[in-house]
Parts: C-alpha cells; structure tokens; sequence
C-alpha cells in the first residue's frame, strides 16, 4: 500500500493578505516548509540565489506548523476560516516555495471545500493548472518556467534582476514591492533608501504599481 504524501507546513494562520492586488482580504495562509533557491540558513545567504528573504522557511515549529496529511490539512483551513457564510473563504500557499509541494489534488480538494485558491510563488518550477490566483515573484539570476500569471510582484531594488528583465512575464497587475531588511526573527522592516527607489521607479515607469507590506505596517502575519 502506497504511503499517503505529507505535507511539510512551516506555518498556517488566517490573516489579511498584505500585498498586491489582493491587499486587506481575509485569506487562510498555508506555508510551505523549504524553497529551491535558498535553505533558510543564514550562513549559507550569500551563496543562493536569493539571498534578501526576510522568511523563517525551515522546520515546521511555526504556528500550527506540522506535517499533514491532504485531509488534514483541508481540516486545519476550515478550522481556521471564521465563517463560510460570511466571505468567500480564500486559500493562500506560500513559503519557502510551495511549488515543491502543491499539487492539483491538493487544489482542487480545496476549491472542492469551497476555498477561493491562491499562490505565491518564485516561478522557477511548474505549478497546478487548476490554482484561481497565482503571484510570481522573480528572484535574482533564476530561471523562469513560468511566463504568465495574474500578478507579477517584483522586489526592489534587486542587483542581479531589473524590471525590464521580467516583462515577458504577462500579467493582469505588476506591483514593486521595496526590498525589507533581511531580518527572520522579525519578519524584517522596510528600508527608507528602497521606499524612495521603488516610488521614483513607479512614477517614471506607471505600467507598474507599488506594493507596500502592510501587514508588517498593522503588526500582524
């Protein structure tokens, strides 16, 4: 009998998104433990691909964090969405890079739990064709697989990764995000010198739009 896949979960939490176009809506967070472009070690920084990650991404100690099974995990988000009468109930996967871990299954056992689903992802490996919303946020000299989505989310200013490089992505909404600093245990801050680059960026280049990190403004997740 084959085993049941589990899946490694830092953390899950119900929050209000805090960036992009979806800014302020109530939505589930599930992140995934582990991402392919850096192990969450801070000695280990300077040599990934991306290395501004202000994320604790490894283990899974964070709040409800665990391994779960695909009915589990389905349990835990509907234990954690307040009221399926009240608001459509929305799904975020993050991480790390949920991509090592999403599958369609999972998907579609929530969207068959009535969840609205997202992700947030780097863009560097394939990811379920069934997802509602799907952020891709480009980091450094990675290479893309993914080449269309609904939001496009650049953090900014990246040495290695200009804007320009990544509009052959299409999306419905491009958003700059200023780069935090890279803190883990804090969950990092804005950089003042960032805030100014990626205003001026965004009033000489208006087909994008900025994207603050209010959750970290409001103090929550």
């Amino acid at each position: 009998m084959a085993t049941e896949k589990q899946f490694r979960v830092k953390e899950a939490f119900y929050t209000l998104q805090g960036e992009g176009a979806r800014s302020g809506r109530a939505s589930v967070f599930i992140r995934f433990s582990k991402c392919n472009l850096w192990n969450g070690r801070e000695k280990d920084r300077l040599a990934s691909v991306c290395q501004f990650c202000d994320t604790d991404i490894t283990g899974i100690d964070g709040e409800n964090g665990g391994e779960y099974s695909l009915d589990a995990l389905v349990n835990l988000a509907n234990a954690l969405w307040p009221d399926k009468s009240n608001g459509h109930p929305y799904v975020v996967f993050t991480g790390g890079e949920p991509a090592l871990q999403l599958t369609e299954s999972l998907v579609a056992r929530f969207k068959s739990e009535g969840f609205e689903t997202a992700v947030e992802s780097n863009g560097t490996l394939p990811l379920p064709t069934n997802l509602d919303w799907v952020c891709i946020s480009p980091k450094g000299q990675s290479t893309l697989v993914i080449d269309h989505c609904d939001e496009l989310k650049l953090v900014y200013p990246q040495i290695d990764l200009a804007p320009e490089n990544v509009l052959h992505i299409k999306a419905s909404h491009y958003f700059i995000s200023p780069m935090a600093e890279f803190d883990v245990v804090n969950s990092g801050s804005i950089i003042r010198e960032n805030m100014q680059a990626a205003t001026q960026y965004c009033l000489e280049n208006p087909q994008w739009r900025m994207s603050i990190q209010t959750h970290k403004l409001l103090g929550i997740n």
